[in-house]
């Protein structure tokens, strides 16, 4: 009788069905160590972000460019009513305030010429920034100052300034001066309560004494040191815009679109032109007291790697279980098939060179490509685990799983590089690797 029960016993336990239980739990515990090399990559790529954070703060930071604009002071008055302590009487006294009008170019065109800085390298992150150099044409049309309700013996011509507001004014490389119809004016920083943007204002002029025609032409280049993006406000009534750059990967964002017929995008960098109309934005050409706030009308193209190493790393682990999970039920169908056993320790053995790949990937990937780490850490995982499954299986079943390791690492590549038919040729993969699972296996006794 007890010979009959540890019969039974034994039967149950070498049962297919038990067997692919045990090696369905172990994929799941084999998750665990999965999550943790996944919370590895992530604490990398924050620390490559506080890195790159570090960096461009010194070395410079985004672009805004919101400018040139003309400023003409004029006196504003105000009444107040005074009371006579002894008689009662009220008088009216008037107090003479200075305020400010402000007046957009009629044309504004500009064209940078943005080029990459890889030399900036903190340990092993190389940090790429960028230099830009942007110059800047137009012309100041007539100020209505009707439109204002402003008079003109209130008006102070001689006070007249131009008024650059730009973020970036530590990382600005250039002497900072602006030709007026050809009168040269220097600018220099001024202090203002603006969290966002810093101001830069030139000498005081006449503007009556400058004036030609009606018309002030303006002309002045900027050197920047900056990272991630580069963008502008569409001051001008017609605002033309050229950036020209050596970066191969721009992604043009803001309120307005680059032109598509002159817009260039190749591996030796890009050309984007954008032309706006007055009548193409909400705001007005002049304004009272304070420079308004326009950064919703923003564009421009930003800088950045579409797809940095932690990415393409965060993406591959993503696929972890898959990997796991197929390799054991190639093994699995194996050992089905050739009634050959696999202790579980084997499996954990095999599992666990699997989750070594991900470790590999991104020590390698931070010292040299992820293409380059990808092969070498696929390339030893491969060798290692048919060596292993060669003192456990025949020569002819190990060359198999050598195979299949290989095609199965090739495809994640794949599906990792693409972008816009990742997911269309994940599903047709999966599907003819259910196909042939259902095929290797449709023979099999599962009792």
């Amino acid at each position: 009788m007890e010979t009959q029960f540890n019969q039974l016993k034994n039967s149950f336990f070498q049962s297919t069905t038990v067997k692919m239980a045990v090696v369905g739990f172990l994929t799941l515990i084999l998750l665990i160590p999965l999550e943790f090399v996944k919370s590895l990559i992530t604490e990398r790529s924050i620390r490559k972000k506080e890195v790159v954070e570090e960096v461009s703060n010194l070395w410079g930071k985004d672009i805004y460019f919101y400018g040139p604009i003309l400023k003409i002071p004029y006196k504003s008055y105000e009444e107040y009513n005074i009371a006579n302590p002894r008689t009662g009487a009220i008088t009216i006294e008037k107090k003479v305030i200075t305020k400010n009008a402000f007046f957009f170019p009629e044309n504004f065109n500009s064209k940078t010429n943005a080029r990459k800085n890889t030399s900036l390298k903190r340990g092993i992150y190389n940090n790429v920034v960028f230099t830009a150099i942007m110059n800047f044409k137009g012309n100041f049309g007539k100020p209505n100052f009707e439109k204002l309700g402003i008079k003109a013996e209130d008006l102070l011509w001689d006070q007249a300034s131009i008024v650059v507001k730009t973020t970036n004014l530590k990382s600005i490389k250039s002497d900072l001066n602006i030709a007026l119809n050809n009168q040269k004016l220097n600018f220099e920083s001024k202090s203002e309560d603006d969290n966002f943007y810093g101001t830069l204002e030139s000498d005081k002029f006449n503007y009556n004494s400058l004036n030609k025609n009606n018309t002030i032409a303006f002309n002045f280049t900027m050197e920047y040191n900056g990272s991630n993006s580069i963008r502008f406000i569409p001051i001008g009534k017609k605002s033309t815009i050229n950036i020209d750059s050596d970066w191969d990967s721009p992604s043009f964002e803001g309120a307005f679109s680059a032109n598509d017929t002159t817009k260039i995008i190749d591996k030796k960098g890009f050309h984007a032109d954008w032309k706006i109309l007055d009548i193409n934005r909400a705001f007005s050409q002049q304004h009272l007291n304070k420079i308004p706030n326009l950064n919703e009308y923003s564009f421009g193209v930003k800088l950045i790697e579409t797809v940095d190493e932690y990415q393409q790393n965060e993406r591959a682990s993503k696929y972890g279980f898959l990997v796991i999970g197929l390799t054991f039920l190639v093994f699995f169908l194996i050992q089905s098939i050739s009634k050959i056993n696999i202790h579980v320790f084997q499996y954990s053995m095999i599992g666990l060179a699997l989750i070594m790949f991900y470790t590999l990937l991104i020590s390698i990937t931070e010292h040299s490509s992820f293409t380059f780490a990808y092969i070498v850490a696929g390339i030893a995982v491969v060798i290692m685990i048919s060596l292993y499954s060669k003192s456990i299986l025949n020569n002819k079943f190990s060359g198999f799983i050598a195979i299949a390791l290989t095609a199965l690492y090739t495809f994640i590549y794949v599906i990792i590089q693409l972008e816009s038919y990742a997911l269309l040729v994940g599903s047709i993969g999966l599907f003819a690797i259910l196909g042939a699972v259902m095929y290797f296996s449709r023979k099999i006794e599962w009792k």
